[in-house]
């Protein structure tokens, strides 16, 4: 199988508030609104979607769960979304596997690492596979 995209698809209790939150803070547009189902797109191939409990369905334990934002540059990122009100749970920081991030939390609480790629420190640098 080779997909042309893939996203998650989060059941929660907080659609209004997940809308309004990727919208503010990461330029998410809208491209589908039901009411209890929402889509929301960052670019081509690059989405995710936030859905009311129907029947049978549990909300989401979203412990342990990241999602990663590749993005330009970290730390233009890190002050907008400073100006912009939301608290980060600590500043950008160089990792030596090869990436400077920083985390926020989104309302249903996913973390979300939002990332660079940097040069990897060479012990790190075998692990990276061509591909």
């Amino acid at each position: 199988m080779r997909p042309s995209s893939a996203s998650p698809a989060i059941v929660t209790s907080h659609v209004a508030e997940s809308r309004d939150f990727y919208q503010k803070y990461f330029g998410a547009r809208l491209v589908f609104d039901c009411g209890w189902y929402i889509n929301l797109e960052f670019g081509k191939g690059l989405s995710v979607q936030f859905m009311e409990p129907q029947e049978g369905m549990t909300v989401c334990q979203t412990a342990g769960l990241t999602y990663n934002f590749c993005v330009e540059d970290v730390d233009d990122e890190y002050r907008c979304l400073i100006e912009l009100g939301l608290t980060p749970q600590g500043a950008p920081e160089d990792h030596p596997w090869g990436d400077r991030g920083f985390a926020v939390l989104d309302p249903n609480g996913v973390s979300l690492y939002i990332y660079a790629d940097i040069e990897p420190a060479p012990e790190f640098k075998s692990a990276f596979l061509a591909g």
